[in-house]
């Protein structure tokens, strides 16, 4: 079956760099578009940025351009998110999601989720 376990959270200092990795099995990754949501305390869960196998250039969120990047290596099949000067607005369980098509919308398979805390 399809596993998406996310890795690379933690509590981290505001300002601070943080990279979270995403290892898919179970799909046939190149064919996938990858991506991340967020959920913070108390909000609903919201897309952050997703890889596409069919659009050569990622997409964001605009709360998060210019911070964020999405690098894949699909023969590791892994994706990440850099994320750089973080923001305790950045508090939140950050989602792996998988899709069979173009765009990530409604995501074919989630990951558990890993946590993020900012401290300012």
């Amino acid at each position: 079956q399809v596993q998406l376990v996310e890795s690379g959270g933690g509590l981290v200092q505001a300002g601070d760099s943080l990279t979270l990795s995403c290892a898919a099995s179970g799909l046939t990754f190149n064919r996938f578009t990858m991506g991340w949501f967020r959920q913070a305390p108390g909000k609903e869960r919201e897309f952050v940025a997703a890889s596409s196998w069919l659009v050569s250039d990622p997409y964001y969120a605009d709360s998060v351009k210019g911070r964020f990047t999405i690098p894949r290596d699909n023969a590791k099949n892994t994706v990440y998110l850099q994320i750089r000067n973080l923001k305790p607005e950045d508090t939140a369980v950050y989602y792996c999601a998988a899709k069979h098509a173009c765009l990530l919308s409604n995501p074919d398979y989630w990951g558990q989720g890993t946590q993020v805390t900012i401290s300012s």
